[in-house]
This record gives structure tokens, C-alpha cells and sequence, in this order.
């Protein structure tokens, strides 16, 4: 089995080195603590939430402090195509299941999209509140799946800023059921037309946008279009929005070779 991970202060993580002793506190201590119940010799991870990782012995266990003794530290370098799910606010916390299994599958970034169709509303303090949600989301998704990078929460977007918002990816993938092309197919397409081979050829971010439970108006599916969006289904089935994201992510993982 793995070893469990941690969050650590970003800075202390930073300067730690082989042979050093980690003081982790707070929260985090805490949780290794009374609910890991985590105790000497045990080993454990100490990430930064950006990809520095550091693997080491519990050197001492006690309510608030968890000492570690650093065994080496290793930074985790990023996928070479990143990925961003662009997921609309849904009800029944099925945004959430999305995100959190995002997460798991290794997404790079989520952007919450508040759709036309979104029943969902964030307005005002209501987005502050809620994007802070998804990052506790994808923060204990993230130590759940052994991770040592956070997945980025970004600023929710309206349809009408969405575009604009993707300017500059590579390639987006708009999921709809009433698409022609295969999501594989659309993505061997952008990696064969590009120069060169692989992940090489230039194919550097990805962005796959679910809609609601509703789905995705005209209005917005032609405004993505018109900026450059494909649109791509995934199969013969209509998927929630809970789960068509995860989905998608699992057959880019395996084209773009993230799990090789």
C-alpha cells in the first residue's frame, strides 16, 4: 500500500532535506494524529500541494505534532498536456462527485461554469463560498488518491465569458450527446494534424466542458464552436453530469498516455 499523505506548510516543505526532522501541525497533525492514529516507524508523505513530495519515518506522534524524519524529497514534475474539466454547476452536489472524481483520475484544473441551464446559482458571496467548497473537494480528493499536486480551483464562469475564459487551449472538448464525433477520434485528429508526433506535436492543454442536468443550449454549444470548440460525444448513452466528465477523463488519460 502506499503511504498516506499530508498537507504541509508550502515553505517548510520547501526547505526540507534528507535527514531533516518535519514538524507537521495544525489540521493536518491533527488528522495523522487522533484519526490516522499514526505512530512511530510508520512511514508516511509530506506534500506541498504543488508537486514536492517528501517520503519519511513518523519520528514521534503526539495531539498537534507530527514529527517526521525525512528520508528524501522528490519534486514531481507536471503531466506535459494539461487537462481542465469545465464543469457546470449542477444540483444535488453532482457537481462535487464530478470534481472529486476528477481529481482521482488525475485532472490538472476545474472551472465551474454557471450555465444557462444551471439550476445551481452562485451570485455574489454565494461563488466565494462555493468555489471554497470545491477546493476542500478536490483537496481531500487530491490526499485521498495519494496525490502531491492540488488540482487548481478557478474563478466560476458565465456562459457568456466562457469562451474567452478558453482562449488560448489547445484543444476543447464540448460533451454532447448529439455530437457526430467520437472523443477519440477528435483528439487523434488535433494530435495528427499537429507538427511533429505525440505530445510533442504541440497538443499542450485540453479542456472538457459537461454541461447540466439540462444540457448545453444552442446558443452556448455554437458560441464554443465559433471560438473553436468541438463538439464530441463519448458513446451511445447519455451520462449525468456527475459522471460524464470522469469518463472523459479516463479515455484521455489513455490516449494522451498519462497512464503509461
Amino acid at each position: 500500500m502506499t503511504n498516506p499523505i499530508f498537507f504541509g506548510d508550502p515553505e517548510l516543505v520547501a526547505a526540507a532535506a534528507p535527514g531533516s526532522v518535519f514538524a507537521l501541525t495544525g489540521p493536518e497533525a491533527r488528522h495523522a494524529v487522533a484519526v490516522k492514529r499514526l505512530s512511530r516507524g510508520e512511514d508516511v508523505d509530506i506534500v506541498d500541494g504543488a508537486g514536492t513530495r517528501l517520503r519519511g519515518t513518523v519520528r514521534s506522534a503526539e495531539p498537534g505534532l507530527l514529527e517526521v524524519d525525512v528520508r528524501d524529497v522528490a519534486v514531481e514534475s507536471g503531466q506535459d498536456c494539461e487537462i481542465t474539466l469545465v464543469q457546470a454547476l449542477a444540483k444535488g452536489d453532482r457537481d462535487e462527485q464530478a470534481i472529486e472524481a476528477a481529481t482521482e483520475l488525475g485532472v490538472d484544473a476545474v472551472l465551474p461554469w454557471q450555465s444557462e441551464r444551471s439550476i445551481v446559482r452562485w451570485r455574489a458571496d454565494k461563488a466565494a463560498k462555493g468555489q471554497a467548497k470545491w477546493r476542500a473537494v478536490v483537496t481531500s480528493a487530491a490526499k485521498q488518491s495519494r496525490r502531491s499536486r492540488i488540482p487548481q480551483v478557478r474563478d466560476v464562469a458565465d456562459s457568456k465569458a466562457l469562451a474567452a475564459v478558453l482562449a488560448g487551449t489547445d484543444l476543447v472538448l464540448v460533451l454532447h450527446e448529439e455530437a457526430d464525433v467520437p472523443l477519440a477520434a477528435a483528439v487523434e485528429l488535433a494530435l495528427a494534424r499537429s507538427v511533429g508526433t505525440g505530445l510533442e506535436a504541440g497538443i499542450r492543454s485540453i479542456a472538457v466542458v459537461v454541461g447540466p442536468e439540462g444540457g448545453i443550449s444552442p446558443a452556448e454549444l455554437q458560441a464554443l464552436r465559433n471560438a473553436g470548440a468541438v463538439a464530441v460525444r463519448l458513446g451511445p448513452h447519455v451520462l449525468r453530469s456527475s459522471s460524464a466528465g470522469p469518463a472523459a477523463l479516463v479515455l484521455l488519460n489513455h490516449l494522451l498516455g498519462r497512464w503509461n
